[in-house]
């Protein structure tokens, strides 16, 4: 996969499916770290869905998600950092110095190559990626509720670093003038540690929803329980609710979307 620059729309079938095994690799790697460090995760999002329609990748999934509880999540860099074998996967988040190009954690394979548009230019580690998000309570009451979602927004923004892409015009304008305003690396990390603390200072227990991100929310319970089901060549967890989970995120999740829709769309 490293071996010469292409883009992602004009791989052939048999190395599209090369990209998926890549990133099989790199979650099967997590897994087995998780599972060793007592850390809890499930596939979340299209993976998911991927598991339970097709028992694997989604034929034209292009990315592999992850979701952790937060106080998993929260370990997960500081013990990557002692205990995996980083010559073959590294553990990228976004420092003082740093966009790791992204506002989660992503484990990136050394050994491939993936250049995103967005930051072809930065130093920093360009290999196939997982994206491994966290899940915080969601508070009560309207007005919390919106704080949280901005303080969201914030993260989002200053972690990646960058303007995001697939959004709207106005959206992509703000964020432009937002990162011009807070031009230095080392405040945006501030205001995202700022935010983050925000976002994250709901007690879990009591809580009815939770969310990642800036997503939709989702009901607690249904990641309080796991399940182990065949992906691809192996057993990933899901949601044991998944049925309620994709349908709360997909609707009809078992009914293929538009032929024209069965196509990559991360890069």
């Amino acid at each position: 996969m490293n071996e010469k620059l292409i883009s992602l729309e004009n791989l052939s079938p048999e190395e599209f499916r090369k990209w998926q095994l890549k990133l099989l690799d790199i979650l099967v790697y997590f897994r087995d770290f998780c599972i060793e460090h007592k850390l809890k995760f499930c596939i979340a999002a299209g993976t998911c869905l991927g598991a339970v329609r097709h028992k694997g990748f989604i034929p034209w999934d292009d990315d592999v998600d992850v979701i952790m509880p937060r106080k998993d999540y929260d370990r997960l860099f500081d013990l990557w950092e002692q205990y995996a074998d980083k010559s073959k996967f590294q553990c990228c988040k976004t420092s003082e110095t740093q966009s790791c190009g992204f506002p989660m954690i992503v484990i990136r394979s050394v050994n491939t190559t993936c250049i995103y548009e967005h930051s072809k230019e930065w130093d920093i580690c360009h290999g196939l990626k997982i994206d491994v998000e966290h899940f915080d309570a969601m508070p009560r009451g309207a007005f919390n509720q919106f704080l949280q979602y901005v303080f969201a927004k914030g993260l989002a923004l200053f972690r990646a670093q960058r303007i995001p892409n697939q959004k709207s015009k106005l959206t992509q304008t703000l964020s432009k003038i937002i990162l011009n305003i807070f031009s230095s690396s080392k405040t945006r990390y501030k205001i995202s540690n700022y935010c983050e603390k925000q976002i994250k200072k709901y007690n879990i227990e009591s809580a009815e929803y939770v969310r990642y991100l800036v997503e939709k929310p989702i009901k607690k319970e249904f990641f309080e329980e796991f399940i182990w089901v065949d992906f691809e060549n192996t057993t990933m967890p899901i949601p044991k609710k998944y049925h309620e989970y994709l349908s709360v995120q997909y609707g009809d999740y078992m009914q293929l979307p538009p032929e024209k829709d069965r196509v990559p769309h991360h890069l």
